[in-house]
Parts: C-alpha cells; structure tokens; sequence
C-alpha cells in the first residue's frame, strides 16, 4: 500500500474554499421569499393602523392643546403667585424672623469690652423699662432704614398717607414735568442703576405701581398672620422689594419740592426742613436729589434729617432706640419729634446709626 504524498494528504484534510463557501452559503428558496413578504405585510399594517388612529385622534389633540394653553394663559397670575409661594417664598428673606433678645445680646455681645459690657446694659435695659424681648434682624445693605419701616407699615396695616389718598401717586412724576417744570428730575437716580431721559419716568410708574399694588393688597387683608405672611414672601422678592424702596425715594423728593416751594411763598413748613435747606449740599430739591438722595441704596443709607422726611413722607412717628448712646438723651429719639395724634409709630434699633434692627413691642 502506497503512502499519501504530503501535497495529497494537505488537499484532504482542508476542502477547497469555493466548497467551503458553497456549504455555508444558503439557497434562496420559496421559505425565504414568504418571510420577507409577511415582514412587509405586517409593516403596511401598522403603518396604516397609526394614520388611521392619528385621522382620528387628530383634531380632538389640537383641540385639547388649545384648550389648556388657553386655560394656563388666562390663569397666569395665579399660576404666578403660586409659584412664588412655592419657590420663591423658600428665599432668605431680608427681614429675619423674630430672635429672642437675650440670646441675640449674648451671641454678639460675648466679650469683656468695654463697649460690650455697654451693650449688654444697653438691651438689658431694653427688655426690663421698654418690655422688649425680642428683634427681628435686617439685611444691613443701603436700603436698611427703608426696608424696616416698610416691612412695619405693612405687617401692620398702616393705610395711606393722607396726602396720598388726595392725589393719584403714578401721575407725580409727569405732574413735575410738565406743570412745575422739574425736568431735572430725569437724572433721579435706582440705587445702582442709572437711567436717562424718559426711560426715568418709565421707571418711576413701574416702581410706584409696585408701592401702590402692594401697599392695597396687603392693607385690605385684616388678618394678622396672613398678613405676615404676605410680607415675608414680599421681602424675599428682591425685584418687587427694590421697586418699593425708590418709591418712597421719590415720594421724599416730591415732599422737598412741595415743602421748598411753600418755602419761597412765605408759607409754613415742619422745622426740618429749615434744616435741611439749610445745608450747602441740600439747599433746593435739585442739590438734595443730587447730593443726597441719588445716593441711597447704591452707596449710602439715610443720615438723622432724612429720616424726619421719610416719616413726613409717609405720615409715621418713627422712635428709633440708639444703643451706643445708653443712658443719655438721645438714647430713644423721634423722626419727626412732633406729630398728629393720628400718625401710628413704628420702631428702630441701632447700634451704630447704620444698621437697624426691628425691635417687637407688643401692644
């Protein structure tokens, strides 16, 4: 028997490709074809189901979209509010809420000092002639004085003004335009943000609108703690709190300009503003706008004589405790010292005569 030469025993162990090829090839048969045909089938099938369900359900959708962008756009405002009280309301107000006196004095006041040894006379005396025993602190920014007599006036529910029932406060600043002449007043200063020419008095109507919406809502609400609430969302909202605050910027200029033109025809005017116009800084409304109020909110806060004009402006005796002042006269002062029987008190409290604090009487 003949041995297999290498080349021979080489071909039988490897088939040839083209073999190879052809047993893993698969023949195209009739199987094959029906499958292809039952995927297209089924394919136009459902393809025709959902542009059928879709010709149905088709203009009843475009109904339901119009329906409910319809329904959101005319419940926009309270869809607002809502989101206010659910997010906005969670912000850091800046009116803190109420802290026990005692504790607060003792947390700053640690030291061996003697300023706070003073101090801790200071609140002492506080909690045992003056019955307070507890404070609401305030953001300490250039709108501090502002900030804590508003956020009084409202949780309180102190009304209008008078002299702001008398008149429509939104007109103001076109009144002084046009019938007095005051076009000076375009360069009225935001706190930070300077505006020019007409864009002012645009500004001007946003920021009274604002005091005026506000001021109504929350006077015409009688109950207390609503009431409160209603401020604490109001002092978180930064935009709507700004807003408020140069208001009363500008309702304080309209009191200068009133007061300097009884002034000029020999009527009287309150005491301070002798004082006032006496100051070579303030001695009409332009300079005291200028020099003083523009100022406020972007680089400083209101010095003794503006604070008897914001309580003029807005008809409140505001009695302010000066703790570095303990145990003399100025210690509880008045702004203004001499008002109507009529006009409500709020209260301040400073240690510095730059950041004020809210202290709680009861009454």
């Amino acid at each position: 028997m003949s041995v297999p030469s290498e080349d021979e025993a080489r071909s039988w162990a490897a088939p040839s490709a083209s073999g190879f090829q052809r047993r893993l090839s698969v023949p195209t048969g009739p199987s094959s074809v029906a499958d292809r045909g039952t995927i297209s089938h089924w394919t136009t099938s459902i393809h025709s189901v959902f542009t059928f369900l879709w010709g149905k359900v088709n203009e009843p959708l475009r109904l339901l979209m119009l329906c409910v962008f319809s329904t959101v756009w005319y419940c926009r405002q309270r869809l607002l509010n809502w989101w206010t009280l659910c997010f906005q309301g969670k912000k850091s107000p800046s009116v803190q809420a109420e802290v026990d006196l005692h504790a607060y004095c003792a947390s700053e006041w640690k030291g061996d000092t003697q300023q706070a040894r003073e101090m801790r006379k200071a609140y002492e005396d506080l909690f045992l002639r003056h019955h307070i025993k507890h404070l609401r602190q305030v953001r300490g920014d250039y709108y501090c004085v502002l900030r804590a007599v508003l956020f009084q006036i409202f949780s309180q529910g102190i009304s209008f003004p008078s002299w702001m029932k008398e008149r429509d406060i939104l007109k103001l600043p076109e009144r002084l335009l046009y019938s007095q002449g005051c076009n000076w007043v375009q360069q009225f200063s935001f706190g930070p943000e300077k505006y020019t020419g007409s864009s002012v008095f645009i500004k001007l109507r946003k920021c009274l609108d604002c005091l005026k919406n506000q001021w109504t809502e929350i006077i015409g609400t009688k109950d207390q703690e609503q009431r409160q609430k209603m401020c604490r969302l109001l002092f978180a909202a930064e935009d709507k709190e700004y807003k408020l605050y140069e208001a009363v910027k500008f309702l304080m200029l309209y009191q200068v300009i009133e007061a300097h033109e009884k002034m000029r025809n020999g009527q009287d005017i309150p005491s301070f503003f002798a004082l006032l116009f006496s100051r070579d800084t303030s001695s009409d409304p332009l300079s005291f706008m200028m020099n003083h109020l523009n100022s406020v909110g972007d680089t400083a806060g209101l010095d003794q004589i503006e604070m008897f004009l914001l309580g003029y402006s807005l008809e409140v005796k505001i009695k302010v405790f000066r703790l570095g002042m303990f145990g003399k006269e100025d210690f509880l002062i008045c702004h203004p010292e001499e008002v109507p029987r009529e006009w409500q008190e709020v209260f301040l409290l400073t240690e510095d005569d730059v950041h004020y604090f809210i202290p709680i009487i009861r009454r």
